[in-house]
């Protein structure tokens, strides 16, 4: 199995001559004020057999450029309660998935959506890929939750855990500043990578959106996530179009 970082959220993992992807986007919506970091069209990562969606928010689901780079036939896989908006945005192959929900498909991979918990409260599912003995858990753009040792006991161990890391604090207008974070924090991914008992963590979601006051990602990423992983996991900071061979 190959992990591959895709900008942002995304992942691409491959196995034998079967490739999926994972909240693979082109472009970070203008009202975070764009991307910090370079966005790259989908096909330069080669080809996809399946697209998994961990949610519908605008900087993990990019219909357009699912689109562009693999057809409108290929097959997608969001939380079911987003299935018809992917079906209006011009995909023709979605099916809806809720946690438990797992599919075959071919050449030895197997995927699974997992319990994920959304930051603003919109469906959200984490996604499992399994192939070739190994297996890698894809979870969002989620914030703490109590499903990680349920998933672990049911999954686990893991191989590779791909997370979010940035605790991004919103200040969205019309609803009130909580000043919590949405996502994981380094320290919490850490946390969430043990637990699922993963040979590593490679963080996410982070690097690409920083626009305070409406999103404002938490500071010293890196050198959080060294001190907190230090002697409990091992850390692999993938730059985007890295890869890793497990």
């Amino acid at each position: 199995m190959k992990i591959q970082r895709l900008p942002w959220a995304g992942i691409r993992i491959e196995a034998g001559d079967k490739a999926v992807v994972i909240d693979a986007v082109t472009r970070i919506p203008a009202k975070f004020g764009g991307s910090k970091e370079p966005m790259y069209p989908l096909a330069e990562f080669g080809r996809a057999d399946a697209v998994l969606v961990t949610h519908l928010h605008e900087d993990h689901f990019d219909p357009e450029a699912i689109i562009a780079a693999y057809g409108p036939d290929i097959p997608v896989y969001v939380p079911e309660q987003g299935a018809d908006a992917a079906r209006a945005a011009g995909l023709r192959n979605v099916s809806g998935s809720t946690a438990g929900t797992a599919y075959e498909l071919g050449g030895g991979i197997t995927v699974t959506a997992a319990p994920s918990v959304d930051g603003v409260g919109d469906p959200q599912i984490a996604w499992i890929v399994e192939a070739g003995g190994r297996r890698a858990i894809h979870c969002g753009d989620t914030l703490w939750h109590g499903y990680w040792w349920s998933i672990t006991a049911a999954h686990g161990p893991f191989d590779a855990a791909c997370l979010p890391v940035n605790g991004a604090v919103l200040e969205v207008p019309g609803r009130t500043p909580s000043g919590q974070p949405i996502c994981l924090t380094p320290e919490q991914a850490v946390s969430a990578a043990a637990v699922l008992q993963a040979g590593v963590l490679i963080p996410i979601h982070y690097g690409a959106i920083h626009h305070p006051p409406v999103y404002r990602e938490t500071p010293d990423i890196p050198a959080r996530l060294e001190a907190a992983a230090a002697g409990r996991v091992t850390l692999n900071l993938l730059k985007p179009r890295e890869a890793l061979e497990l």
